[in-house]
């Protein structure tokens, strides 16, 4: 009997010490301002419960260019990355390190022009096209659009009001997808080379795809309310 009353005195002071951690945790929420892999902007997170916050953050303004050479043409890209994003954050020890879920709205793609190899012709599947034909291969690579889903983990430097320290790393699924189209219009006029160019597309594509997730790191200072 005596067990059974001290049991029920233990169950209810851990009840009561549970409820009053609960009523104790203040929310807060932190505004930040980051850079990362899919550029520069905003993070807003609201830690509702000691262990569960959710959080979204925009960025966007990196651009860069690029060259990629293949067999068939000598490729060249002008980079644009922008990025939103929805995420669950879980804090597993109450604490400053947290796994996070979520979707990414990306806008990642690039301008790509392909210019005839170094002797002035382009060959696509055993057959040679001169450049005065075809002109120069214009198109847009497309990394990720539309709704993607994101993972990760990261770190925020403290809970308490005032300046803070931001990081994360994660991963984002891609979409990979290549359209070109020659600046003559030469395919509009040559079945051959209309279809080659379709399979130059998804070749593009099929070596695009190796990477079949984006890396997304950023950092940044932070300021809780």
């Amino acid at each position: 009997m005596k067990m059974k009353l001290l049991a029920a005195s233990l169950t209810g002071a851990l009840l009561t010490l549970g409820a009053a951690q609960t009523q104790a945790f203040d929310n807060r929420v932190t505004v930040g301002a980051i850079g990362g892999t899919t550029g520069v902007g905003a993070d807003v997170s609201w830690r509702f419960h000691e262990r569960l916050g959710v959080s979204t953050r925009y960025t966007g303004g990196l651009d860069w260019d690029g060259d990629y050479d293949t067999e068939e043409a000598n490729y060249s890209g002008d980079v644009s990355l922008a990025a939103g994003a929805l995420k669950l954050d879980y804090y597993p020890f109450a604490g400053r390190f947290f796994l996070t879920v979520g979707a990414m709205l990306p806008d990642m793609e690039a301008n790509v022009t392909g210019r005839a190899k170094e002797n002035g012709d382009f060959e696509f599947d055993g057959t040679t096209y001169t450049a005065s034909d075809v002109g120069t291969l214009n198109g847009q690579l497309t990394i990720a659009d539309g709704v993607q889903p994101y993972a990760g983990l990261g770190w925020r430097s403290s809970h308490e009001s005032g300046f803070g320290f931001f990081s994360e790393v994660g991963v984002m699924a891609t979409n990979v997808d290549v359209s070109l189209s020659s600046s003559e219009n030469y395919e509009a006029n040559n079945a051959t080379f209309r279809d080659s160019l379709r399979r130059e597309e998804q070749r593009l594509e099929d070596e695009a795809d190796e990477l079949s997730v984006y890396p997304v790191a950023v950092i940044g200072i932070s300021y809780t309310f």
